[in-house]
């Protein structure tokens, strides 16, 4: 089976790499996301069993500021993209996010929650789901949240570095949701790419995020215990660190029927966040 995948070295894609040698992986230098129609001509020309799109525009308090061009690359090309693997009759796997969702209540954000985003990065995420349901393709959407590895900028990484020089640090304790391994997100985009190539009919919007859910404050006290560090975890609300964009509270997904229709369960984020401590040289 042939997959294409957007994406060369962020988190997810990286780790597809170590999953899948054999799939082609396409960086900015061949496929840009600036350039839509130029992402759509290369799924043409390859014409791939499967397509999966785990290139991003991630920095999202810059969307704020730069909304027009954080839309082409998360909504006007995964349109394109969806449309051309809808052409060749190719499943396409879309990454998406919790930011989709108003982040109000404490309930489980269910896939057919209706949905309305916070700010500029929300939106622009939501118009790529828009565009691949408006392909009409085989599809799947997979909502993820709060994504983690020893690749790339992410949360673990940056608790790691200020814990370094810091005895303290404070750290937001009223944003609830899944910390999820980029390693599980990637199994769970092939699993997915791979049934519905079999079983097209399983196509959707699904969620997968690790379990159990937690604070941004309780994920950063488990790094700091696995990694042996001393550093004292202080928690704080949202009010007390503003940003550009405004986050949401409630980032629970429900992923009851990722587990039914693909048989992919929650991760375990305390155990995998042992293996990539592990694999940046920081487990105690």
């Amino acid at each position: 089976m042939t997959i294409l995948v957007f994406g060369s070295t962020g988190q997810v894609a990286t780790e597809l790499r170590a999953q899948e040698p054999g799939a082609i992986f396409l960086g900015r230098d061949r496929a840009d996301l600036t350039d839509p129609a130029a992402c759509a001509a290369v799924i043409r020309e390859i014409h791939p069993d499967a397509v999966i799109n785990a290139a991003a525009w991630t920095a999202v308090d810059k969307a704020e500021s730069e909304e027009e061009a954080a839309t082409v690359v998360n909504g006007t090309a995964p349109a394109a993209m969806a449309r051309a693997a809808a052409e060749l009759g190719v499943p396409f796997v879309q990454i998406s996010t919790d930011y989709v969702f108003d982040g109000t209540g404490s309930e489980p954000f269910r896939p057919d929650h209706p949905v309305a985003p916070l700010g500029a990065y929300g939106r622009s995420k939501l118009a790529g789901e828009q565009g691949v349901l408006d392909a009409g393709g085989i599809h799947a959407i997979l909502r993820t949240s709060w994504v983690f590895s020893a690749h790339g900028a992410n949360f673990v990484k940056t608790m790691l570095r200020l814990s370094e020089t810091r005895d303290k640090l404070t750290v937001v304790a009223d944003q609830i949701g899944g910390p999820t391994p980029a390693r599980a997100i990637a199994e769970a985009c092939l699993a997915i790419a791979r049934q519905l190539a079999a079983d097209p009919s399983k196509g959707g919007t699904y969620h997968f995020s690790g379990a159990p859910d937690a604070s941004w404050a309780d994920f950063a006290r488990e790094i700091m215990a696995l990694a042996g560090r001393d550093t004292v975890v202080e928690d704080i609300p949202t009010s007390a660190y503003p940003t550009p964009a405004k986050r949401p509270a409630n980032s629970r997904l429900d992923c009851t029927t990722t587990k039914k229709v693909f048989g992919i369960d929650r991760p375990d984020w305390k155990a995998e966040l042992g293996d990539v401590l592990k694999d940046l040289g920081a487990k105690a």
